[in-house]
């Protein structure tokens, strides 16, 4: 039976100062009819979607006019998720990271057209030139020329075993599909870049000025980063998946939270309640006087770099422009500036949405498989605001369309149907089996036996699985059910044996880039 946990719908008062919301002291106050269509989108998510976990707040005019959770940290446990509970934000963490950057640009630490190689002196990208001239803000605004996702095997699927010098030294091997400035491909590697830029400029690192420059002025008092103990802090939602006999947990956490690799592309982990204090301080800068200038709050959601304007923007919400911000995507809707970013990763997704002219803010936090969730009920609560008493803006009719344009999408596809795979034997693969080295990602082994041949990747130990074979072509079967991302194999012969992957379903996540890997072989199975 699905946990409905609690529901707050009252007003509350949003204009403390910090030390009393870091203890959760708040005035309460009548709704005035705010919690009804609220309620129903809600509602509407959770049945429509069957998800493990949701957490939504809003905020209008500094008041918290609507706070609600339901479900539990993880399926069947039996523990509540309520307003303390830590969800990964995912890319929501990068605003975080600009929001630290831009602290240290008031405190004349660094400036934003700083070349990065003046902090980070090993700083290379593939062309020397952009090396030279890539700029501090460059890293916040996704113009590196890079393609979509680029290096993100780094990061992701975790845990893997990359460091941040990793990531410096692999960027040095990613090539372009652009020239630099010129075109907008959305990145982490760089977010993470900026991070180490902040521990440079800051003298502290990443974990620590978040702390020092975020989470304790604005009295974030529940958010976590850096490493840390599950079992000492608690209340922590863990992923899930969706499967045939409900969700499943993923990936789930240990005693302890790494200080991982993508922490400031992604890896923040933070409550309702105190993401509500994080949208609040932008929403409303006079309740943190001197928290951030003026000059960096506009910077923050100034239009650094045009962003294409999809075909569901321009039906859904008449939008006409949009762009990246520092750690910010800008747009109008119904004629309304928007300022929003969603975070994905395995299991968890998180959306904020302001609506600064109006003093609106929506967070929505999911720990299950919750795109589609997090848009629908995204859509439904914007509506509210930008077309009010328009009755037909539901999650319904939202979810629907989403439905219809997937349906639309796997119809245009012409997907080879891999159902007929059959283990891969060490005879017929004698030709390819062997040690493979790329660049930036390091050494896989296609090695085995018999009617055994497995894929394993020396610093992505999750990127391991065994080879098919389908008609004449390979692909990899990954052991974790997790990563769901298959890959066709594709041999060259040498000399040196060449390897390219490619993806089996062409709507796979893009964070698994296998176009950007380009293998040679280098020795024989060990």
């Amino acid at each position: 039976m699905r946990k409905t946990g609690i529901r707050q719908p009252q007003k509350t008062c949003f204009s403390l100062p910090a030390r009393l919301l870091s203890v959760g002291l708040f005035f309460v106050a009548g709704l005035a009819g705010a919690a009804p269509p609220f309620d129903a989108a809600f509602d509407a998510t959770l049945e429509r979607y069957a998800l493990p976990g949701l957490a939504v707040g809003v905020i209008e005019d500094g008041e918290i006019v609507y706070r609600r959770t339901a479900g539990e940290l993880e399926a069947g446990g039996g523990q509540a998720i309520d307003a303390d509970t830590l969800f990964k934000i995912a890319s929501n963490s990068k605003a975080m990271t600009a929001a630290v950057l831009a602290r240290l640009v008031d405190a004349g630490k660094l400036k934003w057209d700083d070349p990065v190689i003046r902090h980070l002196p090993d700083f290379r990208m593939y062309d020397p030139w952009v090396t030279q001239h890539m700029q501090v803000r460059d890293l916040l605004i996704h113009n590196s020329g890079l393609g979509l996702g680029a290096g993100d095997l780094m990061l992701w699927p975790e845990p893997n075993r990359f460091t941040r010098a990793d990531i410096i030294a692999g960027l040095a091997h990613l090539k372009p599909t652009h020239s630099f400035r010129s075109h907008y491909a959305y990145d982490n590697l760089l977010y993470v870049v900026a991070g180490e830029v902040a521990a440079a400029a800051g003298g502290a690192p990443y974990d620590t000025l978040v702390r020092r420059e975020l989470f304790e002025p604005l009295g974030m008092a529940r958010c976590q980063v850096g490493q840390w103990n599950r079992r000492q802090v608690g209340n922590v939602a863990q992923p899930h998946a969706r499967t045939a006999a409900g969700n499943k947990v993923i990936r789930e956490d240990g005693d302890v939270v790494p200080d991982i690799t993508s922490m400031a592309a992604g890896g923040i982990r933070c409550g309702l309640d105190d993401m509500l204090t994080w949208i609040g301080a932008w929403l409303d800068p006079r309740r943190y006087p001197g928290w951030l200038s003026e000059v960096q709050r506009r910077a923050a959601w100034t239009a650094h770099m045009p962003m294409p304007v999809s075909r569901r923007m321009r039906e859904w919400d008449d939008t006409h422009f949009s762009a990246y911000g520092y750690g910010w995507r800008l747009s109008d809707v119904d004629g309304q500036w928007k300022v929003a970013h969603t975070g994905t990763l395995a299991g968890m997704y998180s959306s904020v949405i302001l609506l600064p002219d109006r003093k609106v803010g929506i967070v929505i936090l999911i720990n299950g498989e919750g795109e589609a969730a997090r848009t629908a009920l995204g859509q439904a609560l914007t509506k509210h605001y930008t077309r009010p008493g328009d009755a037909t803006q539901t999650v319904a009719r939202h979810a629907d369309a989403l439905a219809a344009e997937r349906a639309e999408v796997v119809a245009s596809r012409e997907l080879i149907d891999t159902r007929g795979r059959r283990p891969a034997s060490a005879r017929e693969m004698r030709d390819w089996l062997g040690r493979y080295r790329d660049p930036w990602f390091g050494e896989v082994d296609i090695c085995g036996g018999g009617d055994r041949v497995t894929f394993a990747a020396a610093r992505s130990p999750m990127l391991t699985g065994r080879v098919m074979r389908v008609g004449e072509r390979w692909l990899v079967d990954w052991h974790e059910d997790s990563v769901d991302a298959e890959a066709w194999l594709a041999f060259f012969a040498g000399p040196p044996v060449g390897l390219k992957l490619s993806h089996v379903d062409p709507d796979a996540d893009f964070s698994y880039d296998y176009q950007d890997l380009d293998f040679q072989r280098v020795g024989d199975c060990r």
